[in-house]
C-alpha cells in the first residue's frame, strides 16, 4: 500500500515518513491505482477529521492485503479548492475521495440537508442507531442517483456544532445581530437564523481572515476544528449550543468506483468502512479534550440555554418535511432512535 500526504510544500511521504524513492519499473505487477483524497481541514493527525480518516484508511487498506495495489494522495487545507468546488469535482470524477460533513453535498442533493436540521439528532450515539435502522439509506441512494457520488463510510464530526463568538452568548437574544459564519448550506443557514444570528454563509478557507477583519463576529463548528484551525485566536467565547450533530461523510466518486479493478472493490470498501468506525471512536474521544485545551488557551466555555435555542429552531423540521415529503421517513427513524 502506497500513500502520500501533500503538504503546503508538496512533500511526498511514504508510510515511514521519508521521501519517496522513484518507483522501480517492472512488468510483474500492474501499476497501483492512484486516488486523491481531499479535506478542507488542517493536516492535524489528532484534531482534524480528514487527516484522522486518511490515516485510518491507509492502515486498513494495508491490513486488508491490498498491498501496493492502491496509492492514495492526501490533500488537506483546501489544497484542491474550496469544498463546494471539490464536491463537484468528486461528482465529475476529477477528485476521487472527499472527507467532509454531510452538509456540503446538500448543495447537490437537497434531501441530504435532512441531517442538518437543528436539534434533530440528540447525540452521535443516537445518530449511529438511526443509521443502523436505515435512516442513511435514502440519503445514500439519492446522492448516488442525483450526484454520481457514493457514501462509503459514515463517521462523526469531532463534536457537535456550537457557536464561537467575540462576545458571550447565553440566550438567543445574545446572538441577535451577530454575524456568525455558517456552512454554505441553506438548512444550516436557516438553523442559525432561527437561533437569532445574522447567519453568514462563507467558504471554510475564508473564515480566519474574515474573523480577523471583523467581517464575522463568530462561527459555528465543533471544538477540535476550532482548535486545529486556530479560530480561538480571534474569538474567545464558545457557547455550547450543540445545535447540530452532523455526520462526517466519506464521499467516493462513482466514476472512480466504476474504473476500479473488480478485484479491488470489495477490499477497498471494507477498509473504508473500518476506517470510518475507527474515526467515530476517535472523534468521541477528542471532543472533550479539545474543549479543555481551548479553555487553557483563554476561551470561555459557556453552558448556554440550549432549550431556548431548541424551541426557536423546532419549526424548521416541520417546514423542511412539508417541502420534501421524502424526508419524513428519515426524520421518523432518527426521532425513534434512542441513544
Amino acid at each position: 500500500m502506497k500513500h502520500r500526504m501533500i503538504g503546503r510544500r508538496s512533500f511526498v511521504l511514504t508510510t515511514t515518513g521519508v521521501l519517496a524513492a522513484p518507483a522501480i519499473v517492472g512488468t510483474a505487477q500492474a501499476a497501483p491505482m492512484k486516488m486523491k483524497l481531499s479535506s478542507s481541514l488542517a493536516n492535524d493527525p489528532k484534531y482534524a477529521n480528514g487527516r484522522v480518516y486518511y490515516d485510518n484508511l491507509v492502515k486498513h487498506v494495508k491490513g486488508d492485503g491490498l498491498g501496493d495495489r492502491i496509492e492514495i494522495a492526501f490533500f488537506p487545507d483546501n489544497q484542491l479548492g474550496q469544498e463546494i468546488d471539490v464536491i463537484n469535482s468528486v461528482k465529475l470524477g476529477v477528485i476521487d475521495l472527499m472527507v467532509s460533513g454531510s452538509s456540503i453535498s446538500a448543495n447537490l442533493v437537497p434531501l441530504v440537508g435532512t441531517f442538518d436540521l437543528g436539534y434533530l439528532f440528540t447525540s452521535f450515539e443516537q445518530q449511529t442507531k438511526a443509521f443502523d435502522a436505515g435512516a442513511a439509506k435514502p440519503i445514500e441512494e439519492a446522492l448516488l442517483k442525483g450526484a454520481n457520488i457514493r457514501i462509503i463510510g459514515w463517521a462523526y464530526n469531532f463534536g457537535s456544532r456550537s457557536v464561537l463568538a467575540k462576545k458571550p452568548v447565553k440566550t438567543p437574544e445574545d446572538l441577535s445581530g451577530l454575524k456568525i459564519r455558517t456552512l454554505p448550506n441553506p438548512v444550516v443557514t436557516e438553523c442559525l437564523r432561527l437561533m437569532g444570528a445574522a447567519a453568514t454563509p462563507l467558504a471554510f478557507g475564508e473564515i480566519y481572515t474574515a474573523l480577523q477583519a471583523g467581517v464575522l463576529d463568530g462561527l459555528e463548528h465543533d471544538p477540535p476544528t476550532i482548535l486545529s484551525s486556530k479560530f480561538y485566536e480571534t474569538s474567545k467565547y464558545y457557547a455550547l449550543t450543540q445545535h447540530i450533530f452532523s455526520p462526517l461523510s466519506v464521499y467516493f466518486s462513482e466514476a472512480t468506483f466504476k474504473r476500479m479493478d473488480p478485484k479491488l472493490k470489495e477490499g477497498f470498501l471494507d477498509a473504508a468502512k473500518k476506517a470510518a468506525a475507527d474515526t467515530r471512536t476517535h472523534g468521541l474521544m477528542v471532543e472533550q479534550e479539545a474543549l479543555k485545551i481551548l479553555a487553557e488557551k483563554g476561551v470561555t466555555i459557556i453552558d448556554c440555554d440550549r432549550e431556548a435555542f431548541r424551541k426557536r429552531v423546532l419549526p424548521q423540521t416541520e417546514t423542511f418535511v412539508k417541502a420534501r415529503p421524502e424526508a419524513k421517513p428519515v426524520v421518523d427513524l432518527i426521532r425513534s432512535a434512542t441513544a
